[in-house]
């Protein structure tokens, strides 16, 4: 039984010199953002009352400074999207949509609308391109979509397909959604 005391009470200072040397703390991470500038702020095992920035060197210099490197809170503040981490990226991937515009409608001879479609933004992007294809009295024969790339503040002239040659006969006019979001 002696042994088996020994065994546990040396496990247990083993497991807190570990976390008392790694900082570890159940509460911290939440409301100490404005604590990691200026050499102070932040130190481990705040639930056991140790205060690491302190006691790791005089004055709070290299010691303070070394934990908070290693900090995960510090990393998380990094990518955080109030500090232009992924929030700065999806601000410049939100593209506008591309203006759409009929050039020809299918006829029995050919099965396909043609539109010219124009991009407003810097970058090239592709687009998706919705035409309804309608009959003489306006009811919907088909409906077609197709992606296309176009490059950025260009004009690109796009073919949509029907799904065959035989649906042609019965299309009398089309009409182009107005606007191809980017995909």
């Amino acid at each position: 039984m002696d042994r088996r005391g020994q065994k546990f009470r040396f496990t247990a200072v083993s497991v807190f010199v570990v976390l008392a040397l790694t900082g570890f703390s159940t509460g911290r991470g939440h409301g100490h953002g404005s604590s990691h500038s200026g050499g102070g702020g932040g130190g481990g095992c705040s639930s056991s009352g140790q205060d690491h920035d302190s006691s790791s060197s005089s004055g709070g210099t290299s010691g303070s400074r070394y934990h908070d490197y290693d900090d995960d809170d510090d990393y998380t503040d990094d990518t955080d999207d109030t500090y232009g981490g992924s929030g700065s990226s999806d601000a410049s991937t939100t593209l506008q949509d591309a203006s759409v515009k009929l050039i020809d409608c299918a006829t029995p001879t050919q099965a396909y609308a043609t539109v010219e479609v124009t991009n407003p933004n810097a970058t090239g992007a592709y687009f998706t391109v919705t035409v309804d294809f309608l009959d003489a009295g306006s009811d919907r024969v088909e409906e077609q979509s197709t992606d296309k790339y176009v490059a950025g503040n260009e004009t690109t002239t796009v073919q949509v397909d029907l799904s065959s040659p035989g649906v042609a006969a019965k299309v009398d006019h089309c009409n182009p959604q107005p606007y191809a979001s980017a995909g």
